[in-house]
């Protein structure tokens, strides 16, 4: 195991450095894609894009799409609810657990998403993926892919499991 308090090498920090600044830049774009072409959040678009695009039933539960998009419980909740205000989505209790919410993507929904996907796509094509050569790529993606794997060992706190208050057993 390497020394924690070790500082990072020249590669290292810059690999860091890269790797935050192109997330930043792209991230930038996009959100300013998805409000101009469709009124949405990046987390609103990432919500609905899951539902829409990954999820074969375009239902899932909260805490499954919070720990999906490392969101918050709360944060989520709110998106949710705009979302279902603005009837891109429903809300219902889940069918398995009363206290679990479940959401769906409506037809409207999977219209905004079918709108603000092809702006999307050409925003992560002309940022991301046009300098580099596919062999660039496909090692991003390996590279990417171990690093996701490896931080999702330690679910983010959206998915931690609750701990739960006991009531003290009574005295005699």
């Amino acid at each position: 195991m390497s020394d924690a308090a070790s500082p990072l090498d020249a590669v290292e920090l810059g690999a860091y450095f890269a790797l935050i600044e192109v997330a930043d830049l792209l991230r930038h774009t996009v959100e300013q894609q998805l409000r101009e072409e469709g009124d949405l959040s990046y987390v609103q678009f990432q919500l609905l894009a899951r539902l829409g695009l990954d999820s074969p039933t375009g239902s899932e539960r909260m805490t499954d799409l919070a720990d999906g998009v490392v969101y918050s419980r709360s944060g989520l909740t709110y998106q949710a609810g705009l979302l279902e205000k603005a009837q891109l989505v429903t809300r219902a209790p889940a069918a398995d657990d009363e206290r679990g919410v479940t959401v769906t993507i409506t037809d409207a929904g999977r219209a905004r998403v079918a709108k603000v996907l092809p702006g999307h796509v050409q925003v992560i094509r002309d940022l991301l993926l046009q300098p580099l050569a596919r062999e660039q790529v496909e090692t991003l993606h390996a590279v990417l892919e171990s690093a996701r794997e490896h931080m999702r060992a330690a679910p983010p706190r959206s998915a931690r499991q609750r701990r739960r208050k006991r009531n003290p057993e009574p005295t005699a």
